[in-house]
């Protein structure tokens, strides 16, 4: 794997607490009182604070089934990065088995909040830490590890931004990467950010022209978390999840919104469009939501939360029209 001396020195400021500013230029979106429907039929994954799950990407489905590969924001060596496990929507009360992929790569990742698969591939993904590190990941010909490809930083970090939101949106043959800082309560709106996004020879991430705007969720009210994961439907439209976090014991709340629009010309160009008044799809009370992802050819989302002591849990939405 071929690393460059510019990525390393990038890590180290990252690792340290630093950051990159970027300039502002953000735009506010307003958002709505629009009523919502409460969500049931969860799902256990697992039953501590080790087995949260903070980003999901579903690899295959096979009716109301579904193959997800999870992220866990473990922090301490050793503990579980990755996992595989299989899911039954409408299956409730129940526990589902993780099968934790080996890691493979050099340093185990710090606080993981995100991974989307690479759309073309079968076994290529991209995973984001908190800290805005890009691990550029394949899974290993047996199915029990991950391995690293590339490291590299998202571009345009702002100061104090804190990354739960990563996706990838494919049009065109081309390809775009949307994330998002979460934002944290009154003082602190999410950012979202879009860039074009390719992979050069040695498979390093390459990112265009960074676009931004500025989210405030209206959805929960208290100890909010304006972005905490992010999915572009196969129509191009931006779901936001927002969550409320009061401590590891909870209470937890969340609600995932119709929060605008992203799209991608046939000359790679990426626009970002946030909705004036977003649209709350699906509360999901007691639970903190951290994963989304909606699934090509249909309507169906898989969510994921990390509900801190109480471990994870998965559950299914038709929100993604």
């Amino acid at each position: 794997m071929r690393m460059r001396k510019t990525v390393l020195t990038t890590i180290a400021v990252l690792c340290a607490g630093g950051a990159v500013t970027a300039g502002t230029g953000v735009t506010v979106a307003r958002t709505s009182d629009a009523p919502a429907l409460a969500a049931t039929g969860w799902t256990q994954v697992g039953h501590d604070a080790k087995n949260g799950i903070s980003g999901l990407s579903v690899t295959s489905r096979q009716g109301n089934g579904y193959r997800v590969l999870i992220a866990l924001d473990n922090k301490r060596p050793g503990e579980n990065r990755f996992a595989q496990l299989d899911y039954r929507a409408g299956e409730s009360d129940r526990t589902t088995t993780v099968r934790p992929l080996e890691w493979k790569g050099g340093a185990e990742p710090i606080d993981v909040e995100a991974i989307e698969s690479v759309p073309g591939t079968s076994d290529e993904y991209l995973a984001v830490s908190s800290r805005g590190l890009v691990y550029h990941l394949e899974v290993t010909d047996d199915g029990k590890a991950v391995q690293v490809r590339d490291l590299s930083p998202l571009p345009a970090i702002g100061q104090g931004d804190n990354f739960e939101s990563f996706t990838l949106v494919s049009r065109h043959h081309k390809l775009a990467a949307v994330w998002a800082d979460r934002g944290e309560g009154d003082g602190r709106p999410a950012t979202l950010y879009a860039a074009p996004l390719s992979f050069n020879q040695y498979g390093e991430s390459v990112f265009g022209r960074v676009t931004k705007a500025s989210y405030r969720a209206s959805y929960p009210t208290q100890n909010v978390r304006h972005a905490s994961d992010i999915s572009v439907t196969d129509s191009g439209r931006l779901l936001i999840a927002s969550a409320s976090d009061e401590g590891d014991d909870g209470p937890f709340d969340s609600a995932v919104s119709d929060a605008g629009s992203v799209s991608l010309d046939r000359s790679g160009r990426v626009r970002l469009t946030l909705s004036r008044s977003p649209e709350i799809l699906r509360k999901f009370k007691g639970h903190k939501v951290e994963a989304v992802d909606c699934v090509s050819g249909s309507d169906t989302a898989v969510l994921g939360t990390d509900d801190e002591n109480a471990g994870g849990a998965l559950t299914t939405a038709r929100i993604c029209h």
